[in-house]
């Protein structure tokens, strides 16, 4: 094996892919970033562009990918509703044909190959908070299906493959995760409270607003995607990443109004098809075998996330 690990990120310039990308960099990783521009952008990682390790390719996932490297994040996928639900046919292709494209350069490169999966495929939880060991509840002909079936198939693909070529993988099922470089039009709930605070706006809770998530720092959760990535071959996943706080909607939009010191004022709307009641890892695997949790309070990772949206607004008014 060469010196210097090569490591391929898909997705790499989006919201989560383009601080793994700098904090593999920060450890002396070659990193070849591979998005497509849909939902990523290029000013998330401009300044790694004169980086000698860091190299930046435009390509869709859903097309086969010729590269040599060590380690594959299969990050590629839009994540927020908005998005995922512009065209729910590529969605689903980019979770199912960009599993499959990506398990057979690992193949044939031998890599290891970290899958980033979803909390969403638990559905509308009936049991909380959810283990690994959970099947979940999912629609699968809703709105929301494209997301949630099409990483429940690239989970099963990654398992086929390991159990049929012995592929070394790794499975994350990513929770709700934020900070700075989020998409400011992604609609999901902390870039959308923080925006509306920040422009004065209404803040629009769905629902009674007294549904639960659990908010992960962005550094802390690149943090455990690299240790399960680096932690034992036998130690396939799936792995809940995410933070056990659990908190209402209502108290992330009083908590976000408080540190904007923004005058709006909160409206209620109607809940979205199939949007889950309440979700909250259970990270007691994280924690045994990765030495994983994290560590930023709500209130310190909101500002660091407020002051970002609050300088990218003075940039585009």
């Amino acid at each position: 094996m060469h010196l210097t690990q090569r490591v391929l990120i898909t997705g790499g310039a989006g919201f989560i892919g383009s601080h793994l990308s700098e904090r593999l960099l920060e450890r002396g990783y070659e990193v070849l970033c591979v998005d497509n521009f849909f939902t990523g952008t290029r000013a998330n990682i401009s300044h790694l562009l004169d980086n000698k390790k860091f190299e930046l390719m435009r390509h869709d996932v859903t097309f086969p990918l010729f590269v040599e490297t060590d380690q594959i994040y299969n990050m590629a996928c839009p994540a927020s509703p908005i998005h995922y639900q512009f065209d729910p046919v590529q969605t689903t292709k980019t979770s199912v044909h960009g599993a499959i494209n990506m398990l057979g350069l690992a193949k044939r490169t031998k890599a290891r190959i970290l899958q980033a999966s979803t909390s969403e495929v638990y559905g509308d939880p009936s049991v909380h908070p959810q283990p690994e060991s959970y099947w979940g509840n999912v629609n699968p002909i809703g709105p929301r299906s494209c997301y949630d079936e099409g990483k429940r198939c690239a989970e099963t693909l990654f398992f086929d493959y390991h159990r049929q070529h012995d592929l070394k993988i790794k499975v994350a099922r990513i929770f709700n995760t934020y900070g700075p470089r989020m998409h400011p039009n992604d609609g999901r709930v902390v870039s959308n409270f923080i925006v509306q605070a920040l422009r004065g706006e209404d803040i629009t809770l769905y629902g009674d607003g007294r549904q639960t998530r659990s908010f992960c720092y962005v550094d802390d959760l690149v943090e455990g995607l690299i240790g399960l990535m680096e932690s034992d071959d036998a130690l396939t996943g799936p792995i809940n990443l995410g933070n056990p706080g659990e908190f209402t909607i209502r108290e992330l939009a009083e908590a976000i109004i408080e540190l904007t010191g923004s005058s709006s004022k909160m409206v209620h709307l109607p809940l979205p098809q199939d949007d889950p009641q309440q979700r909250q890892p259970n990270i007691d695997l994280a924690r045994q075998h990765l030495d994983w949790a994290p560590y930023v309070e709500l209130r310190d990772g909101l500002t660091k996330t407020i002051a970002y949206f609050d300088e990218l607004l003075k940039q585009l008014s």
